[in-house]
């Protein structure tokens, strides 16, 4: 999972952004950007005089021998790097909708008034409550690394039991399975046959890209192992239900 540097450089170059998005781990792919690769994107961000602004909010769920590391943390990059996390993804607590960001004194005044208009406050008792999940000690995050890592390599295993095609995650807890065997010009339509004649919902890969890519579903393995084995066990029947192209 590599990104195309000539491109970036050039996306840089040729419109003068303000900021620049990284999703690290990111999600759908699960790709985790490597500390070579994000002093790559760090010195076109001062090259260029360009702030980034990071989803992290799977940092806790990367995979091994991949490590994660903060941008914030490179040389010259905290004074331009505005960090966003959450709490639903760690803590199992996503219907909280409880997240933060870091960022230098100046631009978190900035948010603040911005974070003041547009949401106020998130639930006094939830943001109390969940102060316990940040004094939790790193034997926590180590059993929630042991967990999801069981997972991946439970679904993974089982898509290749049956010899689908799919990706195998660094980080997050996502898979994405190409689907071109199956001749589809839509992965929206593709994902609802797979619901309505399979027993498996999958999220279109389509919805993350602006190109027009139609050859990849999305699914997820934060669920219970006896939810992910019946997942296979129905994709098991998948050529049959939905026929593969030629």
């Amino acid at each position: 999972m590599r990104f195309d540097r000539e491109a970036l450089e050039a996306a840089f170059r040729d419109n003068d952004p303000k900021a620049i998005v990284l999703c690290n781990p990111s999600n759908p792919c699960g790709k985790v950007f490597t500390r070579e690769e994000l002093t790559f994107i760090a010195d076109l961000c001062k090259k260029y005089d360009a702030y980034c602004i990071t989803d992290e909010v799977y940092e806790h769920i990367v995979y091994a021998p991949h490590e994660h590391v903060y941008m914030a943390t490179l040389p010259g990059m905290f004074e331009r790097t505005i960090s966003c996390s959450s709490l639903s993804k760690t803590y199992s607590i996503t219907g909280w909708r409880l997240g933060y960001t870091i960022a230098p004194a100046q631009i978190t005044e900035r948010i603040k008034k911005v974070h003041d208009f547009l949401t106020v406050g998130a639930a006094a008792p939830l943001q109390e409550a969940v102060v316990t999940a940040l004094n939790f000690d790193d034997s926590y995050y180590d059993e929630v690394l042991d967990l999801y890592t069981a997972k991946r390599d439970l679904f993974c295993q089982g898509l290749d039991s049956i010899g689908l095609e799919h990706n195998v995650p660094q980080g997050a807890y996502y898979v994405m399975m190409d689907i071109s065997e199956f001749g589809n010009d839509s992965d929206l339509e593709f994902c609802e046959d797979l619901a309505s004649k399979v027993g498996v919902g999958a999220v279109p890969g389509s919805s993350f890209f602006r190109e027009p890519v139609n050859h990849l579903i999305r699914f997820h393995f934060a669920k219970r192992d006896e939810t992910l084995n019946a997942a296979l066990e129905n994709l098991k029947s998948l050529r049959d239900k939905i026929k593969p192209r030629g």
